[in-house]
């Protein structure tokens, strides 16, 4: 699986919604986690679904959305109305953290990994049990690794100077980390392969 994740964002929607365009147009991920604290990919996801199906793209209106297009229509029309509705499907692709101090769980590679707004909200458990940690909260793009465990951040959503876009990769039998520049090149790649040497395990709150 190739997951994108993006940092926390500090500017305009537009950079979000490009984000998130990116990751999917260039970074070819199978989904995107959005790491902030707020409803702000979930806002540009249901913009985007108004564009193609209209107003009010719930699920639940699909019925009503249904009625109201095919009703009398022609088969080109039916045709353009399930597509739209495919496309609107397709926005699942799009997910958000909980809000704070909830998280993500996910297995890479056989491994798990925690993903949370602050990493100064993991706990002893997270830690623990998680050989990835993910976090939105940054300054900057990160990969540190104590011991076995790699706590990673994308840095923040701040154009120009940070994309604070990356992908994490199992595809290849270990967990690799791309980080994209705004164009969705990729700037640099580490290896998660848990072989670093053992230190001392430190958690706290990053800087907002």
């Amino acid at each position: 699986m190739r997951l994108g994740v993006i940092g926390t964002l500090k500017g305009e929607f537009s950079a979000l919604a490009s984000a998130a365009s990116v990751l999917v147009d260039k970074g070819r991920v199978d989904r995107v986690l959005y790491l902030g604290k707020d409803d702000a990919l979930d806002r540009v996801v249901a913009a985007w679904a108004t564009e193609i199906v209209g107003f009010n793209p719930s699920q639940e209106a699909l019925f009503a959305r249904a009625t109201r297009a095919c009703v009398n229509a022609s088969f080109d029309e039916i045709h353009n109305f399930v597509e739209s509705e495919r496309a609107r499907r397709r926005l699942r692709v799009f997910t958000s953290l909980p809000l704070p101090p909830g998280r993500t769980i996910e297995i890479l590679d056989g491994r798990v990994a925690v993903f949370v707004y602050d990493k100064g909200a993991l706990d002893a458990d997270d830690i623990a049990g998680a050989s990835i940690l993910v976090f939105g909260r940054a300054d900057a793009p990160i990969v540190h690794r104590v011991g076995s465990r790699a706590f990673v951040s994308p840095g923040p959503l701040r154009l120009p100077d940070c994309s604070g876009m990356a992908v994490l990769d199992d595809a290849s039998g270990s967990i690799v980390v791309e980080f994209l520049a705004q164009d969705g090149s990729v700037q640099r790649v580490e290896r998660l392969d848990g072989k670093a040497a053992a230190g001392k395990l430190k958690v706290q709150a990053g800087v907002e």
